[in-house]
């Protein structure tokens, strides 16, 4: 009896989502464990890169939240939320960070790399 409860007990923890920080500072439900965040540099300056993201997310998906101050977008792409925010990592070398989660709240790190490439091929040469 006291093996059944223990086993129910260690499945109910592993089973119960924690919270996830994403990329723009907010919190959400979902599954900490695993990566869910590519990161990249590029020698652009953070409006060109910023533009570079927004297109490409409108092109995936629908965008639906843009904040131009600290320069981050949320978006929906099928069922995932896909969070890019964009700063200054040295002057003139920008960083893109972009993070996918699905509605269950596990990650997709095969689409954040997908839009991560494209986002590299929506530059400006």
């Amino acid at each position: 009896m006291k093996d059944k409860f223990c086993l129910a007990l260690l499945a109910l923890l592993v089973l119960l989502p924690g919270c996830v920080r994403t990329v723009d500072g907010h919190s959400r439900a979902g599954n900490p464990f695993g990566k869910d965040t590519i990161e990249s540099r590029y020698q652009r300056p953070v409006p060109q890169v910023f533009e570079a993201a927004k297109q490409v997310l409108k092109f995936n998906g629908t965008l639906y939240s843009e904040n131009t101050i600290n320069n981050s977008l949320e978006a929906k792409i099928d069922t995932r939320t896909v969070y890019i925010i964009v700063d200054e990592a040295e002057p003139s070398i920008s960083r893109v960070r972009v993070q996918v989660r699905k509605k269950s709240g596990g990650a997709d790190i095969a689409l954040a790399s997908e839009l991560d490439k494209q986002i590299a091929l929506g530059l400006p040469r």
